[in-house]
């Protein structure tokens, strides 16, 4: 039995090895903050969410397979919980089963095979009711195949069966097994034999004759006797308890797997939940083949910025179809890196399979995504800040695949403008020609200005909104680097007196440190 809820012909691999770059992912999109709010602090839901955001899928096919799944999940809140409840009320069930050192005993498990299937075969028959109870609710593919499954394999066939066999195997006090001569006289092929049942009433059964029969009893304290009957006992039930642990292992296995399956859209309830509340926007995006050229959106937010502040943030929009190359530029403080985030973010999220962070949303898809943000100085001095960030982006070439997704924000601001006007411009100009996607912000103006005035298709010049007194709209529109990025406009908003009149260069330190 397979639950087949994340992909159509294969189970989703939790234990697969994380990539180099998914920590600096992690950090730069702060993606913590958004595990919390889909797992709500249940570590298993973290794990799963985790794994499923950094281990998105590149093909379509499987993207529209699982938004199709999260809608029905959307629409049938309530069944899905409760057969995600289930799966976890049997696995923490299954532990009480757990052989242990045990295990070498075949009389041993045996016994608990058998109580740990009786408790499998109840938890499937609830698991085949919630089944039949909802099945008719369900409009997707992976659903549908599932309830199909459920409804096929778990017939009433299937469990009075199961029951019978249950009860035959519960060995007490008397056990048939038949064996062969072997090399030596030693027994061989040791197996174990149902009861045969008992034909009339017990006068008959008192008064019948039978074929002769050879027996014998052990004396009470004959130890070696008795151990080696235990053997004898041992090796007849070897062969079921191996069978029966087997099968029990198989049904733990499908639960297991439909708990972790289940868990990634269990996680896709709880943020749509809070977000809604929030007043938030969301919608199914479209995806497209990684080597077409589309990224277009409307009401685009950081959907973890939302999530800290618990209220609604502005969205943006873009329009980026056929573009390799957006370069964000403008006011310090503008929502320049917040952008930034909302485009690597939405990425992730449409290319796992669920809803994005905005009114729409369409995009290819990329093969892998790296960030490169500014980071802060080397603590142990090791080495500069500027060689750590030609290190970080050693690392990302050395990952990058045609079709992949790159964000720079503000690399290469370690050194001079000069200097990291030209290296930026180099390395962004060698991704391009690799087919790489690259957004990247910046306030190297030189940098920015030279790829303007090369007027080359396929680029993209957006700017961080400002009014003429200086206040941050938080929309970014297209627009042509500017010389600016207007920091006087914090100047006089950190350091200006109440009356609008700047502080003395000796009170500058005191409130300037008071403001970081």
């Amino acid at each position: 039995m397979k639950a087949h809820l994340m992909y159509r012909d294969r189970d989703f691999d939790l234990g697969q090895e994380a990539r180099p770059y998914e920590e600096a992912l992690v950090a730069d999109l702060e993606l913590p903050t958004l595990f919390a709010a889909m797992s709500r602090g249940d570590t298993w839901l973290t794990e799963v969410v985790r794994k499923a955001l950094l281990a998105s899928s590149v093909e379509v096919d499987t993207i529209l397979y699982r938004q199709d799944i999260l809608k029905d999940c959307l629409r049938n809140e309530a069944a899905v919980r409760e057969m995600y409840d289930l799966a976890v009320e049997t696995i923490a069930s299954v532990r009480k089963y757990y052989l242990g050192r045990l295990a070498r005993y075949p009389g041993w498990v045996l016994h608990r095979s058998v109580e740990g299937m009786e408790m499998l075969v109840d938890m499937l028959r609830r698991l085949r009711g919630l089944a039949d109870q909802h099945a008719a609710a369900f409009e997707s593919e992976g659903f549908r195949a599932l309830f199909a499954m459920l409804r096929g394999e778990l017939g009433d066939d299937y469990f009075a069966t199961v029951r019978h066999h249950l009860k035959q195997l519960k060995v007490h006090d008397r056990v048939f097994i038949s064996a062969q001569l072997g090399e030596g006289t030693k027994g061989a092929s040791y197996t174990l034999r149902r009861e045969k049942a008992r034909e009339g009433g017990w006068l008959t059964r008192i008064f019948a004759t039978g074929p002769p029969a050879y027996s014998f009893q052990l004396p009470d304290r004959d130890e070696g006797g008795s151990r080696a009957l235990s053997e004898l006992r041992d090796r007849g039930i070897n062969l079921v308890a191996n069978a029966l642990a087997q099968s029990t292992e198989h049904i733990v296995s499908f639960f297991n797997m439909l708990r972790t399956e289940l868990a990634f859209y269990v996680g896709c309830l709880n943020l749509h939940g809070r977000l809604l509340v929030q007043g938030e926007p969301l919608c199914f995006p479209r995806p497209s083949v990684p080597a077409e050229r589309r990224h277009s959106a409307t009401g685009l937010y950081d959907v973890c910025l939302a999530l800290k502040l618990g209220s609604r943030v502005i969205g943006n929009e873009l329009q980026a179809d056929d573009k390799d190359l957006v370069i964000v530029t403008g006011a310090n403080q503008g929502g320049k890196s917040t952008f930034l985030r909302s485009i690597g973010l939405s990425q992730l999220m449409m290319q796992c399979g669920m809803f994005a962070p905005a009114q729409t949303f369409a995009a290819n898809v990329c093969e892998r995504i790296f960030t490169h943000y500014r980071r802060e100085e080397d603590v142990a001095m090791k080495s500069g800040k500027f060689d750590e960030e030609l290190s970080r982006m050693s690392s990302i070439i050395d990952g990058l695949v045609p079709n992949s997704l790159v964000l720079l924000n503000e690399s290469f601001a370690a050194t001079n403008e000069r200097e990291g006007s030209e290296i930026a411009r180099q390395v962004v100009t060698a991704l391009i020609e690799r087919h790489i996607k690259v957004v990247c912000v910046t306030h190297q103006y030189e940098f920015a200005r030279r790829l303007y005035a090369e007027d080359v298709p396929g680029r993209l010049f957006l700017r961080a909104g400002r009014l003429p007194d200086g206040t941050r709209t938080f929309i970014v529109t297209q627009g042509q680097p500017l010389e600016t990025s207007y920091g006087e406009d914090l100047y006089r908003q950190i350091f200006a007196d109440d009356d609008g009149a700047h502080r003395s260069s000796g009170s500058l330190t005191t409130r300037g440190a008071a403001s970081k």
